[in-house]
């Protein structure tokens, strides 16, 4: 009987076996289209069923096998497959189970281009794509049709991160043999389980923490035994594959996930503490704090937090605001997040049709990366402080407001 391994230890020596690949600790890169056979007999035997052209290599290679083995593992699935980028995992994943007629449920939370896809592109496969309040759990029942196939989740949710209770949505969807699929991308299969929690196929962008490092796009998506002949099929029809290089700096990124995450979580729950204590902080949404409407779904059900929260300021004249993002240093402008570099996007209010948020201030998104905590905490205040400056002048003295 083998000994249970810790998740650090697990991904240290999950995916390898340097001796089908000359010792080599790490997997090579395999770069080919062409998959030559030494015998007919062999050439037939590679085919499949549903793919007789399965000996290509646009079906993947041992650097693809590795990574998708590596990540079946993690997540407690059946099978992966990878994606060229995270929405185009999201799309294929919700693609894989519709077809024309079909219902789709999505919270009023989901991530923008997945939102988007669902509005504008299924409505052209004459397929309905609904929107409900993410907070509902089990009262989603009341919104599955006779041709609901599936009911997608995110949690947190992107931009105002409300937690979902997914056990109590995914046991209703059951009940009417429809699909569950997930956004698992903010916690990672380190702190989110999600076949343990109902959930049929399981999303991530592994652009994010599972690169780490903000060089290279990726998605992931993993099913369990039932989900996997429709989603195999669907990325194969649509020719889905990925370059062996972007899959080697995903299974790099890994290797070192556990130890990144803490301490992403850890920067990032220090920071929203301390940014919930201040004046211009109208309000900060991360469901690791005690005070966050979406807690105790998220203690009750997740391992841990990652580094991605987002606040909403007091309302302030627009120069203000500029004077908070600009003097910061070591917090990047940018989209995407995960990397171990710390992040703002300043966003605007968020689009909602089945529950409503209408913010007073601006929205800032924030991840925190892998620099020190207290830089970082210093940084945020010094940024923060020149806001308040700014506006002391501007109360006293508005002529010298330049």
């Amino acid at each position: 009987m083998h000994q249970k391994l810790q998740a650090c230890t697990e991904l240290l020596h999950g995916g390898r076996d340097p001796a089908r690949h000359g010792g080599m600790v790490n997997i090579p890169i395999y770069r080919g289209s062409t998959v030559l056979a030494h015998s007919l007999e062999q050439w037939e035997s590679r085919k499949q069923p549903d793919n007789p052209y399965a000996s290509y290599g646009r079906f993947g290679t041992p650097t693809t096998r590795a990574l998708e083995e590596l990540i079946t593992h993690m997540e407690g699935g059946y099978r992966s497959l990878v994606f060229p980028s995270g929405l185009a995992a999201c799309t294929h994943a919700i693609l894989s189970v519709l077809s024309s007629g079909d219902h789709v449920l999505l919270p009023d939370s989901v991530y923008g281009p997945t939102r988007a896809f669902a509005q504008d592109t299924l409505a052209r496969f004459n397929i309905t794509a609904e929107f409900y309040a993410p907070q509902m759990g089990s009262g989603i029942s009341a919104l599955l049709r006779k041709n609901t196939r599936l009911v997608y989740v995110e949690a947190p949710g992107s931009g105002m991160f409300e937690m979902q209770d997914i056990p109590a949505i995914a046991e209703q969807t059951h009940k009417v043999g429809a699909y569950v699929a997930m956004d698992n991308t903010w916690a990672t299969p380190l702190y989110f389980k999600p076949f343990e929690h109902g959930v049929d196929i399981s999303i991530q962008a592994a652009t994010k923490y599972l690169v780490g490092h903000s060089d290279a796009l990726l998605g992931v998506v993993t099913t369990n035994e039932h989900g996997w002949p429709l989603l195999r099929k669907g990325a194969y029809d649509f020719g889905q594959t990925i370059g062996p290089d972007d899959i080697f700096l995903a299974l790099r990124g890994i290797r070192t996930l556990p130890l990144r995450l803490q301490q992403h979580g850890n920067t990032g729950i220090s920071l929203a503490q301390m940014l919930s204590q201040h004046p211009l902080v109208a309000r900060v949404m991360h469901p690791a704090l005690p005070e966050d409407p979406g807690h105790a779904l998220w203690k009750r059900d997740f391992l841990g937090a990652s580094g991605l929260f987002a606040i909403e300021m007091r309302p302030m004249p627009a120069p203000a605001f500029a004077r908070f993002i600009d003097r910061l240093h070591l917090f990047g402008i940018g989209l995407s997040w995960g990397g171990y570099e710390s992040l703002v996007l300043p966003m605007d209010a968020p689009k909602r049709s089945a529950s409503s948020y209408q913010p007073q201030g601006k929205i800032v998104r924030i991840h925190a990366g892998l620099e020190d905590c207290k830089d970082l905490m210093a940084d945020l205040q010094q940024a923060l402080q020149s806001a308040i400056d700014y506006l002391k002048v501007a109360e006293s003295k508005p002529e010298a407001i330049i």
